[in-house]
């Protein structure tokens, strides 16, 4: 079931998504504290799945608290995402993984 994008949680996870810069990442616990939603890291997502179509939310910006690409059980929407990081200047290490300190996003 869609989720109804007027709900103010997910404008909250929406808006703080929209915040990370090019070339930085932020963990989806992040982003949930950010939004004012300590915790709920599944609800954001919920909220990035849920994206209108033809949005254009950099939500390939948001990864795991590992710093890794999240399984989708689809390879192709895997690769896009690390595609996108990888043409912001984010890099990979052994594992796939992103340096969180070094690509991390800090918010001010």
């Amino acid at each position: 079931m869609p989720i109804d994008p007027r709900r103010p949680e997910y404008q909250r996870i929406w808006a703080t998504v929209d915040a990370i810069p090019r070339g930085r990442v932020a963990t989806y616990g992040q982003v949930a504290r950010e939004a004012g939603l300590p915790r709920h890291a599944r609800m954001v997502g919920l909220a990035l799945r849920n994206l209108p179509p033809g949005s254009d939310l950099p939500w390939h910006r948001v990864l795991n608290a590992r710093g890794e690409v999240s399984d989708r059980g689809a390879p192709e929407k895997e690769r896009r995402q690390r595609r996108l990081l990888e043409r912001e200047g984010v890099r990979f290490g052994p594992g796939g993984r992103v340096d969180l300190a070094r690509h991390g996003w800090q918010p001010d």
